[in-house]
């Protein structure tokens, strides 16, 4: 009988050698979770996906202004379906459950994250024909619908509500303090790819914060079989492998952070602790 983490794992390598704009972001967020929740049925979940699939193009069928290119239509009736139909909503009592990073789970539970409600918002619109991207707001994540001006802003986290210029300054206040402003810089959009990092990274964090070092790695290192030329993942992926005392793989690890970014205080930095793990080797 096949491994199903195994599987799941050949999956994220395979997708790893993809270029961006052929991702399926949802497909591949649900093989991240299959290998966090082996036993949950991911086959129920890709049915799920499926289905909002259908609904998101039966939508664009049935609204010729949105499918024109109107992005508050699109906006609306991709709330519409998410929200008020399916019923998925932030989680806000228990945001820190690592279910919530799960897109199984998710769509079992119909709550997430922020990031995996607006992959389910980025597979819609994708199946739906219309033009989205994760947004990367500082310490929240939201969807851009592309319109004239630029990007239609989306809390998805918030039921898909809209965030003009006052949401927004609301909203960077709350993350960042009441002294903080709306500035240049701070609506970046994302690609695919990095969605899923993002997606990820709340799972090994949160690993980290409860001392699962060995989880934490093991979430690094399927990210890295995405992202196989992200310097940071492999840095980090060394960085817990020291803290595991792997030295000769915390060596190849950190190696390989080295190769793909080789200038800079950080390599010099990183240089120095190769250097004193090789004296631990012999």
């Amino acid at each position: 009988m096949a491994d199903p983490a195994a599987e799941a794992r050949a999956a994220l390598e395979a997708a790893g050698q993809l270029p961006d704009a052929e991702l399926d972001i949802a497909a591949v967020a649900l093989q991240f979770a299959r290998i966090d929740a082996p036993e949950a049925d991911w086959r129920a979940a890709a049915a799920e996906l499926s289905l909002i699939a259908r609904e998101a193009v039966a939508l664009a069928v049935a609204d010729p202004a949105a499918d024109a290119g109107e992005a508050e239509r699109r906006r609306a009736a991709l709330a519409g379906l998410l929200h008020e139909h399916m019923g998925f909503s932030g989680d806000r009592e228990r945001y820190d459950d690592l279910n919530n990073a799960n897109l199984i789970r998710v769509l079992e539970r119909r709550k997430g994250l922020p990031v995996a409600l607006g992959i389910l918002w980025l597979h819609a619109a994708e199946a739906a024909g219309w033009e989205a991207q994760g947004v990367d707001f500082p310490g929240h994540f939201l969807i851009g619908l592309a319109h004239a001006r630029g990007l239609l802003l989306v809390d998805v986290f918030g039921g898909g509500a809209p965030l003009g210029a006052p949401e927004l300054r609301a909203l960077i206040k709350r993350v960042e303090g009441p002294r903080a402003e709306l500035r240049p810089g701070l609506v970046a959009p994302m690609t695919k790819r990095a969605v899923l990092l993002r997606l990820q990274n709340n799972i090994k964090l949160r690993r980290l914060r409860a001392g699962d070092i060995e989880g934490a790695l093991a979430c690094a290192q399927d990210m890295l079989r995405l992202a196989p030329d992200h310097a940071g993942l492999w840095r980090e992926a060394g960085l817990m492998l020291q803290r595991l005392d792997r030295i000769a793989a915390a060596l190849q690890s950190l190696d390989r952070a080295l190769a793909l970014e080789p200038e800079g205080e950080g390599a010099a930095r990183l240089r120095g602790l190769m250097e004193e793990l090789r004296n631990r080797l012999n």
